[in-house]
């Protein structure tokens, strides 16, 4: 068997090194590195480097060296043979056969490079010859200047079926077909594949041409075409730009994405330098692999027509389930019917740099796409953009990324189906330990932990099932006692899940009423409530005294009854306070307990034990406070 250097560079070049070392060592990115306490000896503070762009690791404290084949025989204990095939069964690669013809057929494959480097030299001859008067007048039409037709190596394919045939005939007609220069069609004589093209050059991220882009100059169809996959070249592992882009992008952290190559050509025209685009096909996740081991968040820059939008959602989609934390896309959309051509030549690089600054999060993008996608006037279609949002989030791999893209969404479609209110006075908004005369009362005993304490409009789907009726009931009892209480905790009332619809309809009269007057009592309340429907049951709950709260009790007008008054009081803003605050807990304890079932790992574990803890502490408060009221 023979590996020549060629395959095991490309072996190197298809495996993340810092995804490869980060499954037995914990690394953190450090700028455009990655570090990590190194594995070969013991040390407290990180001196082990990982450049994926170069491919290889060093310890600056006991000099260990290597790529990734090395990591594997060092550290992995693995034969040179055995890391090689691992590698290479990863990276979708075939380990040449154990056979003289394998061997010559690889030195055979490593010599296409001559091939492709030798027509992109009669190609740019061709440009700057008198056939290729017509071609350059289009360079300069599209504003292309003679510095940047060099850089990309700009030729021209006559149109002839045989002049690339002729002029590399020193080359066996095979290699030229094997090349992806030549046609070969069952028995008929290959022929040219590229006849009356302006033609770029592709190169791989050494910068050696590798493949081909053709535009024709005229009319026709197909208006672009792209070399075929060789040995050398696979479309869905290239980047156009890449060996300019990557350098260029180490000054400004930044990488675009772009549609096409005359895109790039046209940014690197204006000064922008750090543009790549894929190669007719849709972003692959190895593509993607690609441009994050430049930057965490690449900016996708797609034109504004229905079929740039389409490529941006297809990207979107083939990131989902390959985002971890840290890593993402962006998006900058191009106005209808421009390209970057257009916005550099009409704006210049400050216009184009503009519209990325104001490119959009992965998140946004997708909540935008999906509230755009129809109507959501009926419950239904409400239901099926919740689906939809929830569906992509559930395609997430990453649990703490997953999970946060869910909070995301319910945030989101809370804020937009929030449910209308009347104008009411200032809000003071909950906290566990709010001050007396703050919403929640002085004095207040429940005190959670503040970090599991849910955003104010991120939980109202919780109510499908409610809180139990006679929680329900005693809440509402105390409330017609105390309608105070009513004012301070508006917030929190306004949030609680109530599954009685008629319950749901008292509390929220009592509400609006309470809002409109100030220093309401409870005869005050009653005489509002008297003409509706709910007066029967707001006086059955007054009248209800065995529920074991104090604000539930009758007081008798006597100098206890100050003191029992203050107690029920405070209390009740307790009270109030863990039941809109169960429920929350209780579904993200309900999601912890999912996630940690599909990880199984120590973070989701004691995620979920703290939520556990906190619902247990809650359950708690509320026996304390029956207790207390029964003494």
């Amino acid at each position: 068997m023979t590996l020549t250097p060629q395959w095991l560079d490309e072996l190197r070049s298809r495996v993340t090194l810092s995804t490869l070392i980060g499954r037995t060592v914990k690394v953190t990115r450090a700028g455009r590195e990655y570090k990590a306490c190194c594995p070969f000896h013991n040390e407290k503070t990180p001196s082990f480097t990982i450049n994926d762009e170069k491919g290889f690791y060093h310890c600056f404290g006991c000099s260990a060296h290597g790529d990734a084949i090395r990591w594997m025989t060092d550290q992995r204990g693995l034969s040179f043979m055995d890391a090689v095939k691992e590698l290479a069964a990863e990276a979708g690669m075939e380990v040449p056969a154990a056979d003289p013809r394998a061997a010559k057929k690889a030195e055979e494959q490593a010599s296409l490079r001559d091939v492709t480097q030798a027509a992109a030299d009669w190609f740019a001859q061709q440009l700057g010859s008198s056939n290729g008067a017509p071609a350059r007048e289009y360079l300069a039409k599209r504003g292309i200047s003679e510095a940047t037709r060099k850089a990309f190596g700009f030729g021209l394919a006559p149109e002839s079926r045989s002049a690339l045939k002729e002029a590399l005939k020193k080359f066996p007609t095979a290699m030229l077909v094997e090349a992806g220069m030549l046609i070969a069609v069952d028995d008929k004589e290959p022929y040219d594949r590229f006849r009356g093209r302006l033609m770029i050059p592709i190169r791989d991220a050494r910068g050696r041409v590798i493949a081909f882009g053709g535009r024709i100059l005229g009319d026709g169809e197909p208006k672009y075409l792209n070399s075929p996959d060789t040995p050398l070249f696979d479309k869905g592992r290239t980047l156009y730009n890449l060996d300019k882009a990557s350098p260029a992008s180490r000054q400004t952290n930044r990488i675009i994405v772009v549609e096409g190559y005359m895109d790039v050509i046209a940014l690197a025209e204006a000064g922008i330098a750090d543009a790549v685009a894929p190669l007719g096909t849709a972003l692959t996740e190895n593509q993607l692999g690609m441009i994050w081991r430049m930057v965490p968040v690449p900016i996708l820059c797609f034109d504004g027509d229905s079929a740039g939008q389409k490529a941006a959602m297809r990207a979107a989609m083939r990131a989902l389930p390959l985002l971890r934390p840290g890593f993402s896309l962006s998006f900058a959309t191009l106005p209808a019917g421009q390209d970057p051509d257009d916005i550099v030549r009409a704006r210049g690089a400050t216009g184009f740099t503009e519209i990325l600054e104001g490119a959009q999060p992965l998140v946004e993008r997708l909540w935008m796409h999906e509230v755009a996608a129809g109507p959501l006037t009926t419950p239904e279609e409400r239901a099926a953009l919740k689906s939809r949002l929830l569906a992509h989030a559930d395609a997430i791999e990453d649990a703490d990324v997953r999970h946060h893209y869910r909070e995301a969404f319910r945030e989101r479609l809370d804020a937009l189906f929030a449910r209308k209110t009347p104008e009411r006075g200032p809000r003071q908004p909950w906290t566990p330990n709010a001050p007396r005369g703050g919403f929640g009362g002085g004095g207040r005993r429940f005190a959670p932990d503040p970090r599991l304490q849910p955003p104010a409009d991120e939980t109202r789907s919780i109510g499908q099932a409610g809180i139990s009726a006679p929680y329900i009931a005693a809440l509402i009892g105390g409330l017609l006692r105390y309608p105070e209480a009513l004012r301070r905790n508006e917030e929190a009332l306004t949030r609680l899940p109530v599954s009685d619809p008629g319950d749901a309809e008292l509390l929220g009269v009592m509400l609006d009423s309470a809002m409109c007057r100030e220093g309401l009592d409870c005869e005050g309340l009653l005489a509002i409530l008297e003409p509706m429907k709910v007066y029967n049951r707001a006086t059955t709950l007054l009248r209800a005294d065995g529920m074991h709260f104090s604000f539930n009790r009758r007081l008798e007008s006597s100098d206890e009854a100050v003191a029992a008054r203050e107690t029920a009081l405070r209390d009740l803003d307790e009270y109030i306070g863990v039941l809109v605050t169960q429920p929350e807990i209780r579904e993200r304890l309900a999601q912890a307990t999912a996630d940690f079932q599909r990880t199984m790992d120590d973070e989701g574990f004691a995620r979920q034990q703290k939520l556990y803890a906190m619902d247990k502490e809650l359950t708690r408060r509320l026996a304390a406070l029956s207790e207390n009221s029964s003494q």
